[in-house]
């Protein structure tokens, strides 16, 4: 499948969390849009692989994006290895994306990071003909993404951009509830967790506030890109 942009994460429910709003923004504006999640967050303290698949599928239903895909790597050890990055290959040649969006390479947990290394590595890599992928026994043509697009995770920087989420905003919450299993449920008696604590989705709102502030909407999501942008000079009257 042809997609416009590909959003790449660790975990089911980072993409909710960091960048929902402008995924769908992006749909509603008729892109293709697609997510390949690394790992299927079994580790987790709470819920179950089973539990987090439906979870995700029922986010992705929220979101309406028609490609989601798991690689299947190994939560908590997300390594850059040949056969990792021949994984990301082999997505980023299918799907043939013109932007990826990727984990900040500077965070709190380890995955995080990681994650962020292997996709920008896989994503240069991947336009290199002579490194060999296929798909269904079939030989894929090189393809490297135009632009990489980094989401902020738990620790912040100085953003590139900030992109008006106001108008989507209430439907990325309603994707971030989707998983039950990872959020406050006063009547569960699963261990607590950093992001099962009741101030958290209550800070993914402040947080969305804040950056909706400095560019004078509701609500903001914030990117980096380490390329520098070409904008339109008349935009800036908007």
């Amino acid at each position: 499948m042809k997609l416009d942009v590909l959003f790449f994460a660790a975990h089911p429910d980072d993409i909710e969390l960091c960048c929902g709003g402008t995924l769908l923004k992006l749909v509603r504006a008729g892109k293709f849009v697609g997510i390949a999640d690394l790992t299927q967050g079994e580790l987790s303290t709470r819920g179950t692989i089973d539990i987090r698949k439906q979870e995700t599928c029922d986010a992705a239903n929220v979101l309406g994006v028609p490609y989601r895909i798991n690689l299947n790597m190994q939560d908590g050890n997300i390594t850059n290895t040949e056969n990792n990055r021949l994984k990301i290959i082999q997505v980023i040649r299918t799907c043939r994306p013109d932007i990826i969006f990727l984990p900040y390479p500077y965070d709190r947990h380890p995955d995080h990071i990681h994650a962020s290394e292997l996709i920008r590595d896989a994503a240069f890599y991947s336009g290199l003909s002579k490194i060999e992928s296929e798909f269904e026994n079939k030989k894929q043509e090189a393809h490297r993404p135009a632009k990489s697009v980094y989401f902020m995770q738990t620790y912040t920087f100085e953003p590139s951009f900030i992109v008006d989420i106001t108008n989507e905003f209430d439907s990325k919450m309603n994707a971030i509830l989707c998983y039950r299993s990872q959020f406050h449920n006063p009547e569960s008696n699963e261990q607590e967790t950093f992001i099962s604590d009741k101030k958290y989705l209550d800070n993914i709102k402040a947080r969305a506030e804040y950056y909706g502030f400095k560019i004078g909407v509701k609500f903001g999501e914030p990117f980096y890109m380490e390329e520098t942008i070409k904008i339109d000079p008349l935009n800036l009257f908007n």
